[in-house]
């Protein structure tokens, strides 16, 4: 593990004092299948209102759930890429409650035996520094059918598609001290599961969305907390529902908290409750009173056996990870030499991370990093293009710092080599040749040309022994007059030796 560092004090100043935020996290994610959590109906996007619907999800008398084998292994698999102790023994509860979208009047859930239990995770923050978020369980439930309030004046319709899609709840401990805190970990949480094919990580669609349990607490309570296990040292928590963007995350909790000091500075108190982000108003606004456990009723399903796993079948899904995030930071910073920074960029996109690795081998990996993050990256964006769309194969890039290495172009070049390959001109290769734009190594033809530039500039030249910094104005000079193709190296070393610097 990589060393972690305390959370930086983040307060916020009320009329009476500081106060600080205290955090927990449940995102759910919903699992990357084709079916859903107990039936054969299809799950995806884009398709007419029920058409996604079996008998199960519909809720007909005597229908019975199937449980998806491919689901649980994907809750294992996740439970396996969070550091977290994977349960043999599992069951499914139902979840008692009445809403038009759920028409069998239960959710089926986990509650008392959840499939994967605590765990660890490692976020980075954006100061380059580390902080543990601890894992309290995952478990498996089925979500609920759609409410279409727009079609009608008088009347609601329902959508069952996505009743029984199989969603993963991901429930973290209060470690969350910061709103980009928050963030930082609801990134790394989507980036273990789009590693591990477990969820697309599609917060547009709500594949992915995070419930925000937020608090505030006076300096030292918290200390107080994380020393005892008494949460009566902190205060009342919100839970904001369903928050599916990273920038919608961080201004409720922003708004959340300044909520709650008002009430309590005023000598309110902070009610237990469920409520909703406006992200038009940028508020938050209730949506109902929290309910506990013993509000829903919750008892084993007896339509569903427990779920007994096997160890061996939970060590052959743990042989078949691929790499994790945390891993491959750390081997791209040992095997290529980059940095913190530069490696935990390139490991934010599984394509961009194999597309680098691609187009570093044999080269310098650093100057490979340097035009994947930045040229690469900086025109995909601009095409509205994903990293595993890129046109552009990685054997190009590849051949483009190949060049610059052995010097045939200059890395001022390379740049308008880059572009003429992005239009579809050919190799790196093939446009150097092409279009002129080899490196002039020829110190006759350098020399040459600096002569003619000094002879037409006595004075400036004459300068340069007294400011050695104006030298970079015969260097701009050289470069124009051989069309940026002179080895910048060479201008220098020549410029210096004829003006004496």
């Amino acid at each position: 593990m990589t060393t972690t560092t305390e959370s930086p004090r983040y307060t916020i100043d009320g009329r009476t004092g500081p106060w600080e935020l205290v955090m927990g996290l449940e995102i759910h994610a919903q699992v990357a299948s084709e079916s859903k959590l107990f039936s054969g109906a299809a799950v995806g996007f884009g398709a007419g209102p029920n058409e996604q619907v079996s008998l199960v999800d519909a809720g007909f008398p005597g229908m019975l759930p199937t449980l998806n084998r491919w689901c649980v292994e994907q809750a294992v698999k996740s439970g396996l890429g969070l550091k977290a102790k994977i349960n043999t023994f599992s069951q499914f509860d139902r979840k008692n409650y009445f809403y038009p979208d759920l028409p069998t009047g239960y959710q089926i859930s986990q509650l008392y035996h959840p499939i994967v239990g605590e765990g660890v995770v490692e976020v980075e923050r954006d100061d380059g520094s580390f902080f543990n978020v601890g894992i309290e369980r995952l478990h498996l439930e089925q979500d609920a059918g759609k409410l279409i309030h727009d079609l009608s004046p008088t009347e609601s319709y329902v959508d069952l598609n996505r009743a029984g899609t199989a969603l993963m709840e991901i429930v973290s401990r209060p470690h969350i001290r910061t709103p980009d805190e928050a963030v930082a970990y609801v990134k790394k949480i989507r980036m273990i599961l789009m590693y591990l094919g477990a969820c697309d990580g599609d917060m547009e669609k709500g594949n992915l969305r995070a419930d925000v349990n937020v608090s505030v607490c006076r300096p030292g309570d918290y200390e107080r907390f994380m020393e005892t296990g008494d949460f009566g040292h902190l205060g009342t928590r919100c839970e904001i529902k369903n928050v599916n963007s990273f920038r919608f995350i961080n201004q409720a909790i922003q708004y959340e908290a300044r909520r709650q000091i008002e009430i309590l500075e005023d000598g309110g108190k902070i009610d237990q409750e469920t409520r909703l982000f406006d992200p038009g108003k940028g508020e938050t606004r209730s949506m109902r009173s929290k309910e506990e456990a013993q509000d829903y009723r919750y008892f084993p399903d007896p339509d569903l056996l427990p779920l007994r796993l096997e160890q061996a079948w939970i060590d052959e899904i743990r042989a078949s990870l691929p790499e994790l995030p945390d891993d491959k930071r750390r081997r791209f910073m040992s095997q290529y030499g980059l940095s913190q920074y530069d490696a935990g960029v390139l490991i934010s996109d599984q394509a961009k991370a194999a597309y680098f690795e691609q187009a570093a081998e044999g080269r310098d990996a650093k100057l490979v990093a340097n035009w994947v993050t930045n040229e690469v990256s900086a025109r995909l964006t601009a095409d509205g293009l994903e990293f595993d769309a890129n046109p552009l194969p990685a054997a190009h890039v590849a051949e483009l710092v190949r060049l610059i290495e052995e010097g045939v172009i200059s890395s001022k070049i390379a740049k308008e080599v880059f572009d003429y390959v992005w239009t579809g001109e050919g190799s790196p290769s093939e446009v150097v040749e092409a279009r002129g734009l080899k490196q002039v190594t020829d110190t006759g033809a350098i020399e040459a040309a600096i002569d003619e530039i000094i002879a037409a500039n006595p004075d400036k030249a004459e300068a340069v022994k007294d400011k050695p910094q104006a030298l970079g104005w015969f260097v701009g000079q050289v470069m124009k007059a051989t069309g940026g193709k002179a080895n910048p190296a060479a201008v220098n070393d020549i410029l210096k030796a004829k003006l004496g610097v």
